[in-house]
């Protein structure tokens, strides 16, 4: 809550600032900085669909990931970004752009591909009520309008599916130094349902404001709406400093339980000879989140066994190097994730995924359902290695080498987790369960394309 409290406080002097502001030209934020660099940035230093009202794209994530388990379904278990193992895969398309009038603004971006079913699956809110929210959201990634007020620095008001912000990895591979995401990104929020507000009060900093549905929920699980902001300051070109900050009430049934979620991030450039044949830059970028639930029969920390705890800590390095004038890169590092109660672990696909119980929501149920009760353990560690090839800005080529343990049986091993044939179709016998392993080593191979 303090730092709620900062975040608003920021907003309220900065709105102050900008109403007595005199402003005698057009400000553009982080006018003349290169953040092509940046993990979770476009690396494009220009647009290529541009025109005076709207600026169009369009982003494709094609790829082969390759289990060493085989699992005999073929089914990933425990990602937003791959869905089928061993077999050429589609996981997004993106169809889109930016539109602007007057200070009037909309951004349409549609997706396409697998990711239109592993994402939404994870959003428990489309069980509340009526119509089928993950269907009618399923094949749009953002979609706002707002308005720009060109008062002082200049504030963007939009109302719409907006990027969270949680989590220094973008939604978009084609913007991300690694492919599979470490646990930190992987179980935060990707996008929110609301209002944002962004301010800028000086070219460095932007501050924004989020009233919002709820931790990446189509829908409202109760009836108080999160409520959170993100701060973002570069100091200098080769510098980047965030915090993402949320309070919510997302437990479904249960308004009485409140979460909080802080997550922080460090990008740092600290070499850069963009002309090189050799060496040509290196950065590296540094996450930490820490947050917790609390109400409703759980405390944030120091529970028991009437009581238990329920937070989520977690960290993630990267190291990135660029060679040839910046035309290939190596990147290597991973993080670490604990969450008991597992209120935040993606749930595993297929038959172990569980299900909402009508008769107790901070239960689940299922034939074999992956528990995520007060008090049940998960902790997890990951690392990664890749090479990518960039030879233009719309297209690059990553070859990608993910290691992920687990405390907890959590992976698709080779038994895959739909049934003992691997087919949907196939009656489950009795003594069958999904095959969950505690390690993971997979060879992820992707083209990525944007214009």
């Amino acid at each position: 809550m303090v730092m709620l409290k900062l975040i608003f406080t920021s907003i309220f002097i900065c709105a102050s600032t900008f109403i007595y502001a005199q402003a005698d030209s057009l400000f553009i934020p982080f006018e003349g900085m290169d953040f092509t660099w940046q993990n979770g940035n476009d690396r494009r230093d220009s647009a290529v669909l541009q025109s005076k009202y709207f600026t169009g794209s369009v982003m494709i994530d094609a790829n082969y990931t390759y289990s060493l388990a085989n699992p005999i379904d073929h089914t990933v278990v425990g990602s937003t970004a791959l869905a089928r193992n061993n077999e050429m895969q589609i996981s997004s398309v993106n169809l889109g752009g930016d539109f602007y009038l007057n200070g009037a603004r909309g951004r349409i971006m549609t997706q396409f591909g697998t990711r239109s079913t592993v994402v939404p699956r994870n959003d428990y809110s489309q069980y509340r009520g009526q119509y089928d929210l993950a269907n009618v959201y399923r094949y749009l990634s953002e979609g706002y309008a707002g308005y720009h007020f060109n008062i002082g620095n200049g504030i963007n008001v939009d109302a719409g599916m907006f990027m969270s912000y949680i989590g220094l990895n973008s939604y978009y591979q084609v913007e991300n130094w690694e492919y599979q995401a470490s646990f930190t990104s992987d179980n935060t929020p990707w996008y929110f349902n609301g209002l944002r507000v962004q301010m800028f009060p000086t070219k460095k900093l932007k501050v924004e404001a989020w009233i919002i549905n709820g931790w990446q929920s189509y829908g409202m699980f109760n009836e108080m709406p999160g409520v959170g902001g993100n701060i973002t300051w570069c100091p200098k070109e080769n510098i980047k400093l965030l915090t993402n900050d949320y309070y919510g009430s997302d437990a479904a049934g249960l308004p009485g339980r409140q979460r909080f979620h802080s997550d922080n991030s460090l990008l740092l450039r600290y070499f850069n000879r963009p002309k090189s044949t050799g060496i040509s830059r290196m950065a590296f970028s540094i996450t930490s989140d820490l947050g917790f639930e609390k109400g409703a029969g759980v405390v944030g920390f120091g529970g028991d066994s009437l009581t238990p705890e329920q937070h989520f800590m977690s960290g993630m390095f990267y190291n990135r190097i660029w060679f040839h004038k910046n035309k290939f890169a190596w990147t290597f590092g991973g993080g670490v994730m604990t969450n008991p109660g597992r209120y935040l672990v993606l749930y595993p696909t297929g038959d172990a995924s569980p299900l909402p119980n009508p008769t107790n929501p901070t239960t689940t149920a299922g034939t074999h359902p992956f528990s995520a009760n007060p008090g049940d353990q998960f902790n997890g560690w990951d690392c990664s290695t890749n090479l990518e090839w960039m030879p233009n800005q719309s297209i690059s080529f990553k070859v990608e080498y993910v290691h992920r343990e687990s405390s907890v049986p959590y992976f698709a091993g080779h038994g895959g987790v739909t049934s003992p044939t691997g087919y949907t179709t196939t009656p489950l016998p009795a003594g069958w369960a999904p095959d969950l392993v505690k390690t993971e080593n997979r060879i992820i191979i992707a083209i990525l394309f944007r214009i």
